[in-house]
């Protein structure tokens, strides 16, 4: 498909919601709110479906992709969904022999760690992904107005997956190959970042109304690292998207000095984490952008009197914003109380109508 060829924008039955006005800074009823991980994690019907199903297994049924997805919807009434998979999810389908493991994360067999290992990725098509194509058709079906968020792992976390062969707390391969093999690292995230926009090309040419990176781990980086070694890849990402019209979100965990940055890589709307009030988060990212959070998720777990008054923190915060996505600061905790999460969306609707 080239570029002419693209839909432009997103569906026009979602075009005017909350969600998507926020994403594009203009006047909104209420301010909008999903939250991340919001498809299953807490949910007793989601624990229910995936009863006996691998987590990887769960991605790749259409049917239960949009059961999963719809869930968080019916019972919250969020302003968004977030289409239900894995950041792994197209590393799988080009043929990474890796898995995902309950307690652990994804857990790849065979670590990239060569020049030679980069033959194992390949460029990532529709074909690879039909699961995708065909879940993202029922869901939006099924939602009308409600927009679909699809997302995607940004380069630099899918990279410290593969070099690190599962989750880490200090990625010492992953470092040892950014500073050691400077031309290796760059084309290990050229190549995810290929893969990435694919992915991404996919969910949108399929309905989704936004897309949203998620670079997990890349608080780990200083800025000078994160400039000079990770944001080539990541505005590639973004770049490839951009034609397609919609909002796009970038958000990472312990980013609070490279919010300027991460808006830089190319994105309409960035995510800020528990840990920078709103309104510094703006003037650190500066004009033109809108911005998404920022609640903690362990917030949830006190009464519903103190997460509404945390929940009115984070709204003062964001007064005078040029746009507000109401979000947890990182995802939903799989304890949380499905209640909390209800009531937390219903008081911020009441607070912000207009």
């Amino acid at each position: 498909m080239t570029a002419d060829d693209r839909p432009k924008g997103p569906p026009s039955a979602t075009a005017d919601s909350a969600f998507l006005k926020a994403c594009r800074r203009e006047p909104v009823p209420h301010t909008p709110v999903w939250f991340m991980r919001q498809a299953g994690r807490s949910l007793p019907e989601y624990r229910k479906l995936r009863e006996g199903i691998a987590m990887l297994d769960s991605c790749m049924r259409p049917d239960l992709v949009t059961e999963i997805t719809l869930q968080p919807v019916r019972r919250h009434d969020v302003d968004a969904a977030i289409y239900f998979s894995d950041i792994v999810v197209p590393l799988k389908a080009i043929g990474i022999d890796l898995d995902i493991k309950p307690g652990v994360g994804p857990v790849v067999a065979q670590p990239i760690r060569t020049r030679a290992d980069l033959q194992r990725l390949r460029p990532l098509g529709p074909d690879d992904v039909p699961y995708v194509t065909e879940a993202i058709g029922m869901l939006t079906r099924e939602l009308g107005g409600t927009p679909l968020i699809g997302f995607a792992g940004a380069p630099f976390t899918l990279a410290s997956y593969l070099v690190e062969g599962g989750p880490s707390r200090n990625h010492e391969h992953t470092k040892a190959m950014m500073y050691g093999d400077p031309e290796l690292w760059a084309e290990l995230l050229d190549r995810l970042a290929g893969i990435t926009a694919s992915f991404l090309s996919v969910q949108i040419e399929a309905g989704a109304s936004a897309v949203q990176l998620f670079d997990s781990w890349v608080g780990a980086l200083a800025p000078e690292d994160y400039r000079q070694r990770v944001m080539p890849a990541s505005v590639k990402v973004f770049d490839a998207v951009a034609d397609y019209g919609v909002p796009r979100i970038h958000f990472g965990v312990g980013t609070g000095e490279l919010l300027g940055l991460m808006g830089e890589a190319g994105a309409d709307v960035v995510g800020v984490d528990w840990r920078v009030p709103l309104d510094e988060a703006a003037r650190r990212v500066g004009p033109g952008r809108a911005l998404q959070g920022n609640i903690d998720p362990a917030v949830l777990f006190a009464p519903h009197t103190a997460v509404a008054e945390q929940a009115d923190r984070v709204l003062r915060a964001a007064e005078g914003l040029e746009g507000h996505i109401f979000n947890l600061g990182h995802g939903v905790l799989p304890d949380t109380d499905p209640e909390a999460l209800t009531r937390l969306v219903a008081h911020v609707h009441e607070r912000t109508a207009r």
